[in-house]
């Protein structure tokens, strides 16, 4: 059986592996005080020429999200998400348990626009009734893999700067939007037309780990405090320094994107060549066709992805994801088991 149901089924890039036992006897400071955070964080900041950034590892993507959106926010205050958002669906109601409310919209392809942050602030405008949105959530992919261009972030960041909102983008595959067929962001852009965002290496060749970057200093002025508090600070942050170091002192972050991306790219083509449509764009390493029931039966055989939604009898939407290490002979594989399941029926 072989897993496309994530892009974090395998451990870390080699490259990762050997720096890390490279330098695992060399003494360093503690939480983050290391050398290689210090590199690692001087590297990110070159490439988004942002000097005046402030960059916080941490451990995951849910931790992240919580902890950005509970730091920013006052207690009356909630944060706008897509009815898709991960935070929305897939976190146990993190946002919630802290006190503050995710108000959801509807989405085409997973994009939040600003007619839909509108539409939003003019449905909560009885004050003091009401929760006050102060805050939106975006992620970059989406959770249906697609993505932002710069001029739609651009204009989204200029809609909250308009309406004294916040823009924090969910990066945990950043790289693969930035690295997606057709998209002209640059991760420079992003720092430019968001408040803070992150980028995510669990799912893009690490251990684990995702670097939250506040672009302007006095939006996370007390997010050290926050991450202390709530258990974020790692003792041994050197272990997070080290992974985003070997990420961005080369392209091999960008890189290890491109190739999942390129892997998900030949699956979507076999499939669509089959006369299958999918229930979002094709845009990067997450694929959702609808295919007959009967050839997810087969294919379930051989592989493990998810079965993400029921169309009728006959149909349903499949969630195929790719990774940095996913072998192109069994992407192969998957397509001629593709080609000779459609057949077959």
């Amino acid at each position: 059986m072989y897993n496309f149901k994530n892009d974090y089924a395998e451990g870390a890039h080699p490259t990762i592996l050997q720096r890390l036992l490279e330098t695992n006897l060399i003494q360093q400071n503690g939480y983050g005080e290391d050398e290689y955070c210090k590199l690692a964080k001087s590297a990110i900041k070159e490439r988004l020429n942002n000097q005046f950034a402030e960059i916080y590892f941490v451990s995951g993507g849910t931790q992240a999200n919580l902890l950005v959106i509970s730091s920013l926010l006052r207690p009356h205050e909630a944060v706008i998400s897509a009815s898709s958002g991960h935070i929305f669906t897939n976190e146990a109601g993190a946002i919630e348990s802290v006190g503050h409310k995710v108000i959801s919209v509807s989405t085409n392809n997973g994009k939040i626009t600003p007619s839909d942050i509108e539409r939003t602030l003019q449905a909560y405008q009885l004050k003091p009734h009401v929760v006050k949105p102060r805050l939106v959530y975006i992620s970059n992919t989406t959770e249906v893999g697609t993505f932002y261009n710069k001029k739609e972030l651009q204009d989204l960041y200029a809609q909250c700067k308009a309406n004294n909102l916040l823009l924090f983008l969910d990066g945990a595959r950043l790289g693969h939007a930035l690295m997606a067929p057709g998209s002209d962001l640059l991760l420079e852009d992003v720092s430019r037309f968001t408040d803070v965002f992150y980028i995510g290496a669990t799912k893009n060749g690490g251990l684990l780990g995702e670097a939250v970057i506040f672009n302007h200093r006095e939006v996370g002025t007390d997010f050290p405090y926050i991450m202390k508090q709530k258990g974020a600070l790692l003792a041994k942050g050197r272990v997070l320094g080290v992974q985003f170091l070997c990420l961005f002192e080369g392209e091999l972050y960008l890189k290890l994107a491109q190739h999942a991306n390129l892997m998900a790219a030949k699956i979507a083509e076999a499939i669509q060549q089959q006369g299958y449509s999918f229930l979002a764009d094709v845009a990067s390493n997450q694929l959702f066709p609808i295919l007959p029931n009967a050839l997810i039966v087969e294919l379930e055989k051989k592989y493990e992805f998810y079965v993400w939604q029921k169309i009728d009898d006959e149909k349903s939407v499949v969630r195929l994801i790719t990774s940095w290490a996913t072998d192109p002979k069994i992407v192969d594989a998957l397509v001629q088991d593709i080609q000779a399941g459609s057949n077959s029926f």
